[in-house]
């Protein structure tokens, strides 16, 4: 069979489908309702229902990464998946990757139905092929370390929650945004570079014995992922300047405040109280997950 332990697998699949959706289509705007936010949305002239699905979709990659990664761990030491990182299973890892198929089942399909950027899109569709695909079973012991990446992924949700609730340039955010910049680096550029250094030469020893689409998929998928990181990496060394840099001053103007007409993680222009005028759709920020992640769509652009 193409994909020999998925059959057994597929329920966990679409419970965590089903879970990640109703935790953004329900869950979420519920909090938000009881925290106040949609009479706040409302008093600013806001669209509720786009801000309700931009606060949810980051509580979902928030949850998401607080659950993926605790199962990767479990999956790092695994002696059959030592003893063959091409073809070894366990079925830990079934469990780890049907929970995140369901994640990134969820994401695609929220990037195309609220399509605001490509990258988004591609993430979320080589995250599900990918992981998907590893139910042959194939690469499981790399997957485990891949979805480490999701490490990063609640600083910068942190960051986003603290763009949307006016702490923009705050000392708070200043800490964040150095363990984000951290873990991002750590894990998805110096960690994620020698995995795929190893990743390649174990897909290089196997190539004959699997499919040609399985050397496309998790061949280009890998190069995109990885490529993506870089250039989220850059974006958000960008941003951070942007909140913690003051403009320049000269001897006949007066010195503005760092805050002032920054640009926070949804695409909105603000001013010094956390308020300003709306200027593209919130999804419109960094995503790792994947998730993309951030998925991810969490914090800059």
């Amino acid at each position: 069979m193409f994909l020999r332990e998925l059959p057994a697998h597929l329920p966990t699949v679409l419970y965590s489908f089903t879970a990640f959706t109703v935790l953004n289509t329900i869950i979420g705007p519920l909090i938000w309702r009881a925290m106040g936010k949609e009479r706040e949305w409302k008093r600013r002239g806001l669209d509720v229902r786009r801000e309700s699905n931009n606060w949810s979709i980051h509580l979902t990659s928030m949850v998401h990464a607080l659950l993926i990664c605790p199962l990767a761990f479990q999956c790092l030491d695994l002696p059959a998946l030592d003893k063959d990182r091409a073809f070894g299973w366990d079925e830990r890892v079934a469990g780890m990757a049907g929970v995140a198929c369901g994640y990134f089942l969820w994401d695609s399909i929220e990037t195309i139905v609220r399509f605001s950027d490509i990258g988004f899109v591609i993430h979320g569709l080589a995250c599900l092929m990918i992981y998907a695909m590893g139910f042959r079973p194939f690469l499981a012991y790399y997957a485990a370390r891949f979805l480490l990446w999701e490490l990063s992924t609640p600083f910068l949700n942190i960051h986003w929650f603290l763009d949307k609730t006016n702490r923009t340039g705050s000392t708070l955010q200043l800490i964040n945004g150095f363990f984000l910049l951290s873990t991002f680096f750590g894990v998805r550029i110096v960690y994620g570079g020698l995995m795929s250094y190893r990743f390649f030469y174990t897909l290089k020893d196997v190539m004959d014995q699997i499919p040609l689409v399985f050397v496309f998929v998790y061949g280009v998928g890998n190069v995109v992922l990885n490529g993506l990181n870089w250039f989220w990496l850059f974006k958000m060394i960008s941003a951070l300047k942007k909140r913690f840099t003051s403009p320049p001053t000269s001897k006949n103007k007066t010195r503005r405040e760092p805050s002032k007409r920054v640009r926070n993680g949804n695409g909105v222009v603000m001013n010094g109280n956390g308020h300003g005028k709306a200027n593209g759709s919130a999804n419109t920020v960094v995503y790792m997950s994947g998730d993309g992640d951030g998925s991810v769509r969490n914090g800059f652009e």
